[in-house]
């Protein structure tokens, strides 16, 4: 079975790229029937459970293409009067706090809302009761974080001014770095005892990918693997681009029937 390089470049956004430069083989190009520059949708997985290593790299991939400084990571637990008896319910609670949320961004002339939302929660011994239950929330910038958190709440009684409030809430601004927000994205999802699963708002700007079959050789990712170059032969590979940085920029993988493979996680040069 004849193999060769694919170099795959996905683009989160405009401000990332990561390239997978990987063997492939004419029996996976035959089955996928791409064509070598046509672009496309990076596919979302199936799977909404964070313990799935496919499912980590789109939550990352996808934050990265919609959310920046001007935006929110939100945090909501529950009181114990509170706290949901499944993970089924609090996402029930929490899907309503966002709908409040898209309310009053409506109302306020702001525009819709846009959410990616992680449900997390650790497990009773025997597997079967969920307990500390939250969430962990990214969603654009525009209301102000006071009202973001005062909307964490159950609907007002009467005689009351305010709703009470479900449990801790609390809503920072991001802060990228040369990474985006991935650092906060691999909090987020590492190493769950519990579960961990996530979902996302439909009006998300999509993560994209082209690949290109001609661009390396066997030998040249055999020898840039055991070899690794400066950041300036990246640049000029990638003209405009430049490694985030030179750990979590750049990875290498070697397998015994495959070959070398690389990987880059790039940002758009300043």
């Amino acid at each position: 079975m004849r193999s060769f390089i694919r170099e795959k470049k996905i683009y989160c956004g405009k401000k990332y790229l990561e390239v997978d430069i990987f063997p492939y083989s004419d029996v996976q190009k035959k089955v996928s029937r791409g064509k070598r520059s046509k672009k496309e949708r990076v596919t979302e997985p199936k799977q909404r459970n964070l313990n799935d290593k496919n499912a980590r790299r789109y939550l990352t991939q996808l934050a990265n293409t919609n959310f920046d400084e001007e935006d929110l990571h939100v945090t909501t637990t529950y009181k114990d009067k509170f706290l949901p008896s499944t993970i089924e319910e609090a996402e029930k609670e929490v899907t309503n706090y966002l709908r409040r949320i898209s309310y009053r961004r409506k109302k306020d002339g702001l525009p819709p809302l846009k959410y990616i939302l992680v449900t997390e929660c650790s497990m009773e011994a025997d597997g079967e009761k969920p307990v500390r239950i939250h969430h962990h929330i990214f969603m654009n910038g525009g209301l102000d974080r006071d009202t973001v958190e005062d909307l964490w709440c159950r609907r007002r009684k009467k005689g009351q001014e305010k709703g009470e409030r479900i449990g801790f809430v609390n809503a920072d601004r991001l802060q990228p770095d040369e990474n985006g927000v991935a650092a906060l994205c691999t909090y987020l999802t590492k190493n769950p005892r519990g579960k961990k699963r996530w979902s996302s708002s439909q009006n998300l700007e999509k993560p994209w990918s082209r690949p290109n079959d001609y661009k390396y050789s066997r030998r040249e990712v055999e020898r840039i693997a055991k070899n690794l170059p400066d950041v300036s032969y990246w640049e000029r590979k990638y003209e405009g681009w430049t490694l985030t940085d030179n750990v979590y920029g750049i990875k290498t993988v070697y397998n015994d029937f495959t070959g070398w493979s690389i990987y880059l996680k790039l940002r758009r040069k300043e």
